[in-house]
């Protein structure tokens, strides 16, 4: 029996043991495994990378109005359905599309008489009605050139106003994907770089974040937190931004 009990007892000794050893073994190992990921997750660089391209609108918005002024309102609408007529036939000889012609609806406005003192009175003396027109196209050289042309309507008596057209780029989905690849790109040759110049490596990408995505005139340096999107010119510059962090090996 007493041989009995000293056995359950070294047997108990040597489980405790086993267990103090597997537990100090298992912290060693933990915590080599948690300075490693410390370290891991420690050692990156950070870097912004950029991209520019040069395009040509391919969308153009042009916006116009005329307006006429009558005592009578009848007669006033009369004289601007006959301008709009000259307008439409104009725009037409001029190659622009039917479908590319948006008529907008008659704006009228009353002009009232003055009194003694120089305000208003309830009587009108006349009325004036607007007109608007937009032209919408993909060929965007042509109707600009006609939009310098339109000043020949006020030889035909039409007081009309011209606005600046304004000028789109439609394929702008496709072209954010690949200039944030461009940009990206960049970001990779800057970390390399940098990496390379105190005896480095760099590994897999850790994140990235798009930056400013902006459209500028071709000419402009401007840029802002919030991105531009120009619609005067013509020919635009497309910049966009990423920051991206990589692993240091």
């Amino acid at each position: 029996m007493e041989g009995l009990k000293f056995l359950r007892s070294t047997q108990i000794i040597i489980l405790g043991i086993c267990f103090v050893v597997a537990t100090i073994v298992s912290t060693m190992i933990f915590s080599k495994g948690l300075l490693q990921l410390k370290k891991f997750s420690g050692e990156v660089i950070s870097v912004t990378g950029s991209a520019e391209k040069q395009i040509e609108s391919d969308y153009i918005v042009w916006r116009s109005s005329f307006a006429v002024k009558n005592p009578q309102l009848k007669t006033a609408y009369a004289n601007i359905q006959e301008d709009l007529k000259k307008v439409k036939d104009y725009l037409l000889s001029k190659g622009i599309k039917e479908n590319e012609i948006v008529i907008s609806q008659i704006s009228t406005a009353g002009v009232y008489k003055k009194n003694e003192k120089g305000n208003d009175t309830n009587e009108i003396e006349a009325y004036v009605l607007s007109q608007g027109i937009e032209v919408r196209s993909n060929d965007v050289k042509r109707i600009d050139e006609v939009s310098r042309q339109s000043t020949e309507l006020i030889n035909q008596d039409i007081p009309f106003i011209s606005q600046a057209p304004e000028y789109f780029y439609t394929k702008l989905s496709e072209l954010k994907i690949e200039m944030l690849a461009k940009a990206t790109d960049d970001a990779k040759q800057r970390a390399i770089s940098m990496a390379n110049s105190t005896g480095n490596k760099i590994g897999a990408i850790r994140s990235a974040k798009m930056g400013v995505f902006q459209i500028t005139p071709i000419t402009s340096t401007d840029v802002s937190w919030y991105g531009e999107n120009d619609t005067s010119s013509f020919e635009k510059k497309v910049m966009a931004v990423v920051t991206a962090s990589f692993a240091i090996e």
